[in-house]
């Protein structure tokens, strides 16, 4: 059987992993387990992340501008690597993680044991390559280093105070997002010391050191730590002996291809790929037993040694759903006992309620699952998907290919283990409303039944009650503003996104105006669901972006933002305002938006896929639909004057 490394090597070959490089993910997802991306069996073990390290070997002579002259959207994510010791070894499954998620690495790497001067010093080749995330890998001679030749713990304790003040000041000095790890202790130093007593305080001082790095992480917008001691639970020795004497390779290949997976799962986070709503099979992956047979005295979820690991798998669902992962249902089984076994067995530990879609029915999966998306304005790019029928996984994978796969056949004691893999769910921070989220979609569907016994469009706009406000983002607000403009793909109408500490640099500029979204209606506080960036001129305003929630499109949301943008523009004295449209796979549905709002283009012609810019003379400014009531404007500061 011919597997995807095969083909890589075919491809390599060939000549043609450049042209081919938008069949990498898939030909990777094969290297995570049976299944296919994400499959989880496999995933984050051995030999899954071997893989990765082999595949990013047949990468590593990839022509980036080759790539992007075949594929020209592909997410170009600079890295910078520097450290205390060795640290080149990471880049080859590094390239092969982002690869498995459709994202091209760009490596920068620092010299040996020369990160204080690479992360400090704006000259550096670190910080003029202008990094995306610059990754500092820490390990025990970072302390040690510090340490006298002979030494006790209370020496070590002095040494790890010096080093976690440097991080706190790298925190905020470092290029791009900064990456920091905690440090596993090796052996090799806590038994040089012979009395349990020393060991035992000597352990203490270094838990506490990580922890209070771990804690950093808390304060700073532009710092992620990374916990290593859930890897080194997991996987290999934390060094090989060998290359830690004599190439100064502190960190062991396992262990690093460990820490490159969870990096990429941050890239993809911070390039907005983050996966929204897990789509889960019942029979035999929610529970034990097969419900249309064996009737719901016979599935369990409790009780047994095979119920009780569906029981804990439950546990972990419920867990990631109180975190704003939306909880759907596929399942080939009829929908009145599904109902029945959610509202009343006695073993379930996930009911009705924490689901925002049951389809309980016939159909193919993969048609079930594009219901889902569109019933959760969501892309099949949002899914995940949890089955333990190889059969209805191949069928999924063929039908719906931008679904991300987790296979759950097999022992279930895993079942926790290969959902977790693959942190399709992670994200840099969670705010309010993610801990809202499925709240608001069962909102929604009161909002739909509300629309269907509407007569028309406009009578369920003005039934809704709708009220907007366009206001400066307050502090607490940038979370979840980053996260709306790094997931929003549909209404992004330049596309890309930018972090917490890009929108509070933007918000400080006097020469940027930047505004928040934030909408309510009859069932509810919707809280923010848009953003405007704009950039100040002489005389007039250049719209650079605007982004909207999903959950609110079609409401007279984004209209009424403009229009109170425009008018607020004219009421300045402004000459103009002028506005750029970028096409991406997904926001074409808001093409012809700003001609809606009385923009007119500038120049015709051109590729498909280019920029289009548009202006309004302000001269006849769009009004606020009828249906919405404004509470907010942006006032209180002119767009022409600095603040």
């Amino acid at each position: 059987m011919t597997t995807g490394l095969d083909r890589l090597r075919e491809l390599r070959a060939q000549g043609l992993l450049e042209k081919a490089y938008d069949e990498v993910p898939g030909l990777l997802a094969q290297e995570g387990g049976p299944d296919g991306p994400g499959s989880g069996a496999g995933s984050g073990t051995a030999g899954g992340v071997v893989s990765a390290a082999a595949a990013g070997r047949l990468l590593g002579g990839l022509d980036a501008d080759a790539v992007l002259s075949h594929h020209p959207r592909t997410p170009v994510v600079t890295v910078a690597v520097t450290g205390q010791s060795t640290v080149g070894h990471v880049v080859d499954p590094l390239r092969g993680e982002l690869a498995r998620h459709g994202l091209l690495l760009k490596p920068v790497l620092g010299e040996h044991g020369t990160y204080l001067r690479d992360l400090t010093d704006p000259g550096s080749e670190l910080w003029t390559a202008r990094p995306d995330l610059t990754l500092c890998l820490l390990d025990a001679e970072t302390v040690f280093a510090e340490v006298p030749a002979v030494w006790r713990p209370e020496d070590v304790e002095r040494a790890a105070e010096e080093v976690l003040g440097r991080c706190a000041a790298l925190a905020g000095a470092a290029p791009g997002t900064l990456v920091l790890n905690t440090l596993p202790l090796p052996r090799g130093y806590s038994h040089q010391l012979i009395d349990h007593r020393s060991r035992a305080l000597l352990g203490a001082v270094w838990r506490e050191f990580n922890a209070r790095l771990l804690r950093l992480a808390a304060s700073a917008a532009r710092l992620v730590v990374i916990d290593l001691d859930p890897l080194v639970g997991e996987g290999g020795p934390v060094t090989d002996p060998r290359l830690a004497r004599h190439a100064k390779v502190q960190l062991g290949a396992e262990l690093l291809a460990a820490y490159a997976r969870e990096v990429g799962h941050l890239a993809r986070a911070l390039a907005g790929r983050v996966r929204k709503c897990l789509v889960l099979d019942l029979d035999n992956t929610l529970w034990d037993g097969v419900l249309g047979e064996e009737g719901p005295e016979g599935i369990a979820a409790a009780g047994t040694l095979r119920g009780e690991a569906f029981g804990a798998f439950q546990k972990c669902v419920k867990q990631l759903g109180s975190q704003g992962v939306l909880l759907a249902v596929s399942s080939k089984n009829d929908e009145g006992p599904v109902l029945g076994a959610l509202s009343t067995h006695p073993d379930l530990v996930l009911r009705e309620p924490d689901f925002v879609r049951i389809n309980a029915n016939w159909e193919p999966k993969d048609a079930n699952l594009a219901d889902i998306a569109q019933a959760l304005d969501l892309g099949a790019d949002a899914l995940v998907f949890a089955d333990d029928s190889p059969a209805e996984r191949a069928q999924v994978r063929h039908g719906a290919p931008d679904v991300a796969v987790v296979a759950l056949d097999g022992e279930p004691a895993l079942h926790v283990t290969r959902l977790l893999a693959d942190g399709w769910f992670d994200t840099l921070r969670l705010t309010d409303e993610d801990r809202a989220r499925t709240g608001d979609y069962h909102r929604q569907r009161e909002r739909r039944a509300l629309q269907a016994g509407s007569g028309s469009h406009e009578e369920f706009l003005r039934a809704l009650e709708v009220r907007v406000g366009l206001g400066p983002p307050r502090p607490h607000e940038f979370a979840r503003m980053s996260q709306l403009t790094l997931r929003t793909n549909q209404f992004n109408l330049a596309g890309g996104g930018h972090t917490e500490s890009e929108l509070a640099a933007l918000a400080a500029d006097p020469a940027r105006l930047l505004l928040a979204a934030r909408s309510a209606d009859r069932f509810g506080d919707n809280g923010l669901v848009g953003a405007v960036l704009a950039t100040v001129t002489e005389g007039a305003l250049l719209l650079d972006n605007m982004w909207l929630s999903c959950r609110v499109l079609a409401r007279g949301v984004e209209h009424a933002c403009l229009a109170v943008l425009l008018e607020q523009a004219r009421t300045l004295g402004l000459a103009g305002v002028t506005a750029r449209y970028v096409p991406t796979r997904r926001n074409h549905r808001a093409r012809d938006f700003y001609p809606s709002c009385g923009f007119t283009r500038a120049g015709t012609g051109g590729p498909a896929d280019a920029a289009v810019e548009f202006h309004h003379d302000l001269v006849r400014v769009p009004e606020v639909p009828a249906h919405v009531r404004i509470t907010e404007t942006p006032g209180g500061r002119r767009m022409d004057e600095p603040r």
